[in-house]
């Protein structure tokens, strides 16, 4: 964090100290939005969400060390007290930004994958200089303002999650945080119900590339049509990665491993390097590339780069984290959320690692698909049905009836179950699991599975 005291945070976002002793307290840590996750010194921002209002924590927050907080009223404790607390969010990111010599900010969105090679080009930048990235998924106008918070005088790289729920939003991001890189990972099926079909969605995610100058950087993805299309759109310098033979950054003989882990031969500036990945899963091999992309773009050594790569290791839980338990159930926790495309890619992932032995699919609804929700549910059926699984717990309400139905019409010697919530999920699967299956457990993040998940993958769990 760059120490502002409260008068400047107060001049900075246009607002009044209300109940402050000392005008000149510094703020020494990061912004929460989130009581329990305040830092001592930190600021916390106090939102009214659906279910709760932050300005009910702000005694809380200030008992366990904020310096103040950033509030629409009085809360009683320390305050600075503003019209709009994100408007005042984003105006307190902006100038943590400028306070920051020479930076360069990575911008990167996509339906797909963001977290994943947010977490991958953390771990191939630093070869280049100082790296900051978004926490956890904070990718929209709360959270990647709350992950520039993090990032301190040193930071020469901030790696920032762009995610959009329409039209306009990447824009306004941008406007927070201008990026000197711009990459765009895939067009696909997430969040398409409010975004109304993929072609609006191509057109949010392009935004990105629009923002960047003629001086910037754009990264596509040279495998996905609506994605390479964006590069008619920005004035930056290109850079496409993916496998296709014409990508500037392209991997060659992909293997995997029967963990499902893949390898491949990095090609970029004319030079190749072996990368195997300690992740699971193919579509790892895409994220892999759009990071050494950035990172080679950048002016990182290729052979560096490939190394990096395959020293880098799972940050974000949730997301095909696998566990092998003592008697050999191997859970495979990809329950953070889901749509048509990342189901059919933990799907693969699922079908590699079987290697004789028996698979479960525990897989929730997918909750933002909109009019093509029922679509959406009857083709992930047939995946799963196609896919070899033996066993589909299908978790949730009338959507997953229509999983559960789709995948028992393609495959009728699958053996169906269902499962109402994520409690009875835990059940179902504890009463079916043996010795040594492998169990996929994926579904949007309001059905809960990760919760799920992870219980299933401590030892002794169901068997």
């Amino acid at each position: 964090m760059i120490p502002l005291t409260l008068e400047e945070v107060a001049a900075l976002t246009g607002g009044r100290l209300c109940d402050v002793a000392d005008p000149s307290a510094v703020v020494s840590a990061p912004a929460a939005s989130d009581s329990r996750e305040v830092l001592p010194g930190g600021l916390f921002v106090a939102l009214a969400g659906e279910h709760a209002d932050g300005h009910d924590f702000a005694e809380r927050a200030v008992r366990d060390g904020a310096v103040a907080v950033l509030a629409a009223r009085p809360v009683g404790v320390p305050a600075v007290v503003v019209e709009d607390v994100l408007d005042a969010l984003a105006s307190l990111a902006r100038e943590i930004l400028a306070r920051i010599p020479g930076h360069t900010v990575i911008g990167l969105t996509g339906s797909a994958g963001k977290t994943s090679t947010k977490d991958l080009i953390a771990q191939v930048l630093p070869e280049l200089g100082p790296t900051t990235a978004t926490l956890r998924s904070f990718n929209g106008e709360i959270g990647m303002p709350l992950a520039i918070s993090h990032a301190d005088a040193t930071a020469r790289y901030l790696v920032l999650e762009m995610g959009a729920r329409g039209v306009g939003h990447i824009t306004h991001l941008t406007t927070i945080a201008r990026p000197t890189v711009g990459l765009v990972l895939n067009v696909g099926t997430a969040h398409v119900g409010e975004f109304g079909g993929r072609e609006a969605i191509a057109r949010a995610k392009g935004e990105l590339v629009e923002a960047l100058s003629a001086d910037g950087l754009a990264v596509l993805n040279a495998d996905d049509p609506m994605v390479a299309a964006m590069a008619l759109r920005t004035r930056a310098r290109v850079l496409t990665f993916g496998t296709s033979a014409h990508a500037d950054v392209r991997a060659e003989d992909v293997r995997l491993d029967s963990f499902g882990r893949p390898s491949f031969t990095l090609i970029a500036d004319g030079t190749s390097a072996p990368v195997t990945l300690n992740l699971h899963g193919e579509h790892h091999v895409s994220n892999a590339l759009a990071a050494a992309a950035v990172a080679v773009g950048l002016g990182a050594d290729v052979g560096k780069a490939a190394a990096a790569l395959s020293g880098a290791v799972l940050l974000t839980p949730g997301r095909m984290q696998v566990t092998e338990r003592p008697d050999g159930v191997v859970v495979v926790n990809d329950a953070f959320n889901a749509n048509p495309d990342s189901m059919r890619a933990a799907l693969r992932a699922l079908a590699v690692m079987a290697e004789g032995h028996r698979t479960v699919a525990v897989l929730g609804e997918m909750r933002e698909l909109g009019e093509d929700s029922r679509d959406g549910h009857v083709e992930v059926g047939r995946m799963v049905a196609a896919s070899g699984a033996a066993v589909l717990v299908a978790v949730g309400g009338d959507e997953a009836d229509v999983l559960a139905g789709a995948a028992r019409a393609a495959n009728p010697g699958l053996e169906v179950l269902r499962a109402a919530d994520r409690h009875e999920a835990l059940a179902v699967a504890c009463g079916l699991l043996r010795a040594g299956d492998v169990v996929l457990v994926k579904g949007s993040h309001s059905v809960g599975l990760e919760e799920t998940a992870e219980r299933l993958a401590k030892p002794g769990t169901g068997v």
